[in-house]
């Protein structure tokens, strides 16, 4: 008995690398500039990534198999990310529906931060399906014993949020948010409201303070200069995560 305690704490980490191709595909595919068609190959010598030639480009070297050239995420990224989503989870606890909620919307974002970090956008084919999916599995968590109070507040939250993060955008145009960021916003709102509307205000001021605190650090190091636009969707997950963590303790 004692023997198999340790692969079946292994398997959700075993599960969730099994999906790695997948999400460093998303990676390769999306990380290009606005308005450019998505990836279909290595930069350096064209060669072709897709899932029917996973490695090594679409494993935890991220190489290319013909140039050896970087493909996608940095090594290590996904599967780090993976371990984290997680841990996450389990400290968040919940119900089942609640539980794979959070994975679901964690496993969209992860690779749609790596591609803001690398181009600067949020590809609605990442945030979308984020959003609806989460929004779907909070309605079954709300049937199967949660109630209606909390998913019909998490669909609110998620609509108030997207539409502030709009609402920047087409008041302030470069100077506010990014559509890509109130697309990711709704996901955001869905989850937090459910928790209740001070997790979700508590997600938003820990994504600012973050945000200004590295983009303090990064300018006191002359690594970037006050007209520099940084990301900030890592920023809006990384608050999210908090938020949750500290309400689930």
């Amino acid at each position: 008995m004692t023997a198999t305690r340790p692969r079946r704490s292994a398997a959700p980490v075993l599960g969730a690398l099994a999906v790695v191709p997948l999400l460093r595909l998303a990676v390769v595919r999306h990380a290009v500039p606005a308005g450019v068609g998505w990836r279909v190959g290595c930069d350096g010598c064209g060669a072709p990534v897709g899932l029917d030639r996973p490695l090594p480009a679409l494993g935890p070297a991220a190489r290319c198999g013909g140039c050896a050239a970087r493909v996608g995420a940095p090594p290590g990224m996904v599967e780090a990310g993976l371990v984290a989503a997680l841990a996450v989870a389990a400290l968040v606890g919940g119900s089942v529906p609640e539980t794979l909620a959070l994975l679901w919307w964690l496993g969209w974002v992860l690779p749609a931060v790596l591609v803001d970090v690398a181009v600067h956008r949020l590809p609605d084919r990442l945030t979308y399906p984020a959003a609806a999916g989460t929004w779907a599995l909070l309605g079954l968590a709300a049937w199967s014993g949660a109630g209606g109070q909390a998913w019909l507040r998490a669909t609110a939250a998620g609509l108030v949020l997207g539409l502030f993060f709009a609402a920047t955008t087409l008041l302030l145009g470069r100077r506010g948010f990014g559509l890509g960021d109130a697309k990711l916003a709704l996901g955001v709102g869905l989850l937090l409201g459910w928790y209740g509307w001070a997790t979700m205000l508590g997600g938003l001021l820990l994504a600012f303070l973050l945000s200004a605190t590295v983009s303090l650090a990064l300018l006191l190091a002359r690594r970037v200069r006050w007209s520099s636009h940084l990301p900030f969707g890592p920023f809006l997950v990384l608050g999210t995560v908090g938020a949750l963590l500290l309400t689930a303790t």
